[in-house]
């Protein structure tokens, strides 16, 4: 176990993204020191650009999948947190099945370059793309996702999916051959501050700072959500890395089962846009029932989420329309709904 963060050399992989600059934050808060490894295909540097100024991390610019820069970013690291991943939203993900197998390599070129480094623990983020595609096909079904359900016959989503899969049993099995202390933390639809339009909740409060008229909405709307803030992802992720070194893979979402028509209704409300709903139910929709249980969480990591969705919610769109630019959104909005 890691009693404490305060002082340790850190890695974050992917530490310019979206949740990877929310991580980096609260570890320079709680006094790590920090190493911020991007090639910023899709982080910003704007992210981390205020522990930047002030010298409080180090940042290396890096593609994880070219020879050697694995090696060179985890010298000298206690803890690495592998953040890293070509990956995006629902239309990225089912639109771009190639560029997402690369985790594979990418993965397993950062696991055995902390094996060879002798880094104390790996925690990976995973994702609930893992489950089973055939437990989520009914939205009126009252389930909850547990931990043991992934498992033969494993039917994970899209090669984004299996490669969180191979990664988790990689770390797994790293642990139990060569005593690579790890833990995999399971994401489930996060959203927040500093997210990306490619993400369903960005999307929806990027339509309604646009003013788009009809309001299109991906799927028939029934499809079940438990959307979870960037915070409450951040303070699991350090939870995990402090109490789980078997390569134990634990959920980290809420159980808040969210329609995503009840979400667009709720964005249209708050931000006063009236507009007719546009329902297109042959984009890119993914499951339909995907909510997690965060039993195990609660059990082994003393973890519950704090921020109710709806307060979330709100504190995003006030984020948003209050750093985003109306004529650029408008540009951008539809190669950013499935691009990086």
């Amino acid at each position: 176990m890691i009693a404490d963060l305060k002082g340790k050399a850190v890695l974050v992989a992917g530490g310019a993204s979206f949740i990877g600059s929310h991580l980096v934050d609260v570890l320079v808060a709680q006094g790590a020191r920090v190493r911020v490894a991007d090639d910023l295909s899709s982080g910003r540097l704007d992210n981390i650009k205020p522990h930047l100024d002030a010298r409080r991390i180090q940042f290396i610019d890096a593609n994880l999948s070219a020879p050697g820069a694995a090696e060179k970013v985890v010298d000298g690291m206690s803890v690495v947190f592998h953040l890293a991943a070509d990956h995006g939203g629902r239309g990225y993900v089912d639109l771009h099945q190639a560029a997402c197998a690369t985790n594979l390599a990418l993965d397993g070129m950062l696991f055995r370059a902390c094996h060879k480094a002798g880094v104390e623990k790996v925690v990976y983020a995973s994702s609930g793309c893992v489950y089973p595609n055939h437990l989520q096909g009914d939205p009126n079904e009252i389930l909850y996702l547990t931990e043991d359900m992934v498992g033969p016959p494993y039917d994970a989503d899209n090669m984004y999916g299996w490669a969180k899969l191979m990664g988790e049993m990689s770390l797994r099995a790293y642990c139990k051959d060569w005593g690579m202390k790890s833990a995999s933390c399971r994401y489930f639809t996060v959203y927040g501050e500093r997210g990306h339009e490619n993400h369903a909740v960005i999307a929806m409060i990027a339509r309604a700072f646009v003013r788009q008229d009809p309001f299109v909405v991906w799927g028939t709307g029934e499809q079940i959500r438990n959307w979870t803030h960037v915070s409450d992802i951040v303070s699991g992720t350090i939870l995990a890395a402090e109490n789980i070194d078997d390569g134990t893979a634990i959920n980290l979402g809420t159980m808040e089962r969210t329609r995503v028509i009840d979400a667009v209704q709720e964005v249209l409300r708050y931000t006063g846009h009236t507009a007719r709903i546009e329902l297109r139910p042959e984009a890119p929709t993914g499951p339909l029932n995907r909510v997690a249980d965060n039993a195990l969480a609660r059990k082994l990591l003393g973890w519950d989420p704090e921020v109710k969705f709806m307060d979330g919610l709100h504190k995003t769109i006030d984020w948003y329309f209050a750093t985003q630019d109306r004529e650029k959104v408008a540009a951008q909005l539809e190669l950013r709904l499935t691009e990086r």
